[in-house]
């Protein structure tokens, strides 16, 4: 598929959707007057976050006092599982992240109610629901439909059945999802943020997920190297968070 042919797929689907006109009024506005504002302060914060980086293991280590196995270890068949349907997935989508991190994260602190931005195949999902459904706990999830792919039906495609029950998806953008979501639970015991990458829909998001995270809680943001909002927000708030190189990327996390 063109860029152009894309760029009008997904228009159009917009447009059969009214309640994510909102979403599109942003994005045009974004990529029309502010497309190099999401990148801001990306060089200060790749030096940053590579002076101080260690490995997701040594992270886990240090912030929960717990030496990891592999997600993929500990559930086996799930995980088996779970790499199948997304190879079968018919739309290509965001891969798995650091998905030890976000376990223990909710093993750490016995989480009963989880908060994660952006969902793609469901990876994340996968490994924060393995942890809650001991406690029955509950995660909700914002996630944008794929419009231009039509792949709407395969968010979370990873996801075993039996979690589903434990599980709260919102499809809308972060900014009509998550005053949703605040209606139904407003503290949360972890925070995983992997959506809009832009500077300012993660200064936004941020401002929105951190107060509603209760003390001792976990925040974790991926893909902090595209610009300088999670350095300047731990600066603002004087919070000293840990860098995690995954990848080749970096993953934000701090204890609250």
């Amino acid at each position: 598929m063109s860029e152009i042919s894309r760029i009008a797929q997904t228009f159009l689907a917009y447009l059969k959707r009214p309640d994510l006109y909102p979403e599109l009024a942003r994005k045009v506005y974004k990529n029309i007057f502010r497309r190099n504002a999401a990148f801001k302060g990306k060089e200060k914060t790749n030096a940053w976050a590579k002076a101080r980086a260690v490995s997701q293991e040594e992270a886990i280590k240090q912030l929960f006092g717990t030496v990891p196995k592999k997600f993929s270890e500990s559930f086996p068949q799930d995980f088996a599982s779970a790499e199948k349907r997304q190879a079968e997935c018919p739309v290509k989508m965001g891969g798995a992240g650091a998905l030890e991190l976000i376990y223990y994260a909710c093993e750490f602190t016995k989480a009963k109610n989880v908060l994660e931005t952006g969902v793609a195949y469901g990876w994340s999902s996968f490994a924060a629901l393995k942890s809650l459904e001991k406690r029955a706990g509950t995660l909700y999830s914002s996630d944008m439909p794929y419009l231009a792919l039509d792949g709407d039906r395969f968010v979370g495609c990873v996801v075993p059945d039996e979690l589903r029950k434990n599980w709260k998806l919102f499809r809308y953008a972060d900014r009509e999802s998550l005053p949703k979501i605040f209606e139904e639970q407003n503290e949360f015991d972890v925070v995983h943020y992997d959506s809009d990458k832009s500077y300012q829909g993660m200064k936004w998001a941020y401002s929105q997920l951190y107060p509603r995270l209760h003390k001792g809680g976990v925040f974790i943001s991926d893909d902090i190297n595209d610009n300088s909002a999670f350095q300047d927000f731990c600066e603002a708030q004087n919070i000293q968070p840990t860098v995690v190189d995954f990848e080749g990327k970096f993953v934000g996390v701090f204890v609250k």
